[in-house]
């Protein structure tokens, strides 16, 4: 006799950071559990705050957000376990459990690639053995024991001139002024910002006693200095790493079309350009914003791709009309400290303008931002529209289609 079930159409995100935990929740509410089987994958149990990971590095508590009361209730199962694998041309991930246990192949019909990004050490010697990195907990828990070990006037090295480093080494040089805290740009200090944010960092590292050494590149990280492109020796008890972020390498070893970066290649819509079944959302994207110009990795980046993919792909399995939106940046914030910030505003492609918020009024600025994002995670289902869900097209016998097109946006 003919089997005219219809099986539940499979989505899988990979990876509960903000892109892949709003992605998730937004799926859940825009789509029918009776319609859909959604899986979350990741490794922790607990989402990480990755913009506060300098915080967690120099002592500071950080609330903790479980996913089980995250999503308890909305029809996400969370999948606690590894990525290892994605077989993207016979759709299966290979994931293996967060404590010991045989590995398992999990089958999807539509896939949400969240994995993120990594520090990258771009090949310097001595990085990986003798650097610290705060681009995920387990990192930033390491250093924050190796910190607080130090002794009074130890040096620390924080290599990297960018948000990541200059946050880092100014909530270093606060926690622990006792410390001799340096900076290493490539660049000016801030060279990014409006003259007024360069005048304003420049007034917080000299009021913190951080040392700067502008145009300069590491070319060596040992256990007690690191070596700069001139020769000279910096002494270092412990040396920081946030020298820029390199994407999760398994897309790259799939048959997706990747960047030069290890990104994957999609359209307006978050939607692999080889691959329609896979969207890829967050830094794992090479997408492009305002100007034609690729989105950096970031929160600011990411949280919005997160909704469009989940938007695009509720309405293209129900029939509905595919959104269109585009991410524009609106200001870049920075905490310098917990009691000094600076926000700069920008460009829609991210170029910086004249105007810039500074001071405490800046560092409430950025908490709220920060707390705002938590809070977005946190309540993942909330904040859309409660109209009644439409029913997932399908066919009997069979699982619904993977992402058949609906009108929308070229690719």
């Amino acid at each position: 006799m003919k089997d005219h079930t219809v099986r539940k159409h499979r989505i899988i995100v990979l990876g509960a950071g903000y892109t892949g935990a709003i992605a998730a929740g937004r799926l859940a509410r825009r789509l029918r559990r009776e319609d859909v089987a959604l899986t979350l994958v990741d490794a922790e149990a607990d989402f990480v705050e990755r913009v506060r990971m300098h915080q967690l590095a120099v002592g500071q508590e950080l609330r903790p957000r479980p996913f089980a009361e995250m999503f308890a209730g909305t029809g996400v199962a969370l999948r606690l376990a590894r990525v290892t694998a994605v077989d993207v041309d016979r759709r299966t991930v290979t994931v293996a459990p967060a404590e010991d246990g045989p590995a398992e192949e999990l089958g999807y019909d539509t896939l949400v690639y969240a994995l993120g990004s990594g520090w990258n050490t771009h090949g310097v010697p001595g990085t990986t053995e003798h650097a610290h990195d705060i681009a995920g907990r387990p990192g930033a828990l390491r250093l924050r024991e190796r910190l607080a070990g130090l002794g009074a006037g130890a040096p620390v090295v924080v290599v990297g001139g960018g948000l990541t480093g200059v946050e880092a080494a100014t909530e270093i040089a606060e926690a622990r002024p006792d410390l001799g805290v340096a900076l290493v740009a490539r660049g000016e200090l801030g060279d990014w910002l409006s003259p007024k944010g360069r005048r304003h960092l420049r007034k917080v590292t000299d009021e913190l006693g951080i040392t700067v050494h502008e145009h300069t590149a590491v070319s060596d990280v040992a256990a007690g200095h690191v070596t700069t492109a001139d020769g000279t020796s910096l002494p270092a008890a412990v040396t920081v790493w946030t020298a820029g972020f390199a994407v999760h390498p398994i897309a790259r070893a799939t048959t997706l079309e990747t960047s030069d970066t290890g990104q994957i290649v999609v359209d307006a819509t978050l939607r692999s350009l080889s691959h329609p079944d896979v969207y890829a959302i967050g830094d794992a994207a090479l997408a492009m914003g305002p100007g034609d110009k690729p989105l950096r990795m970031s929160c600011a980046s990411g949280v919005p791709t997160a909704w469009q993919a989940a938007d695009t792909i509720a309405a293209r399995l129900t029939g509905g009309k595919v959104p269109e939106a585009s991410v524009r940046y609106v200001n870049q914030c920075i905490s310098l400290g917990r009691s000094e910030g600076l926000i700069q505003y920008v460009t829609a492609d991210d170029r910086a303008v004249d105007a810039a918020l500074t001071g405490r009024l800046a560092a409430l600025y950025k908490e709220l931002v920060c707390k705002g994002a938590a809070w977005g995670v946190a309540h993942p289902t909330l904040g859309l529209p409660s109209r009644r869900r439409p029913v997932v097209r399908g066919t009997t016998g069979a699982a619904a289609p993977a992402a058949t097109p609906a009108p929308g946006p070229a690719s």
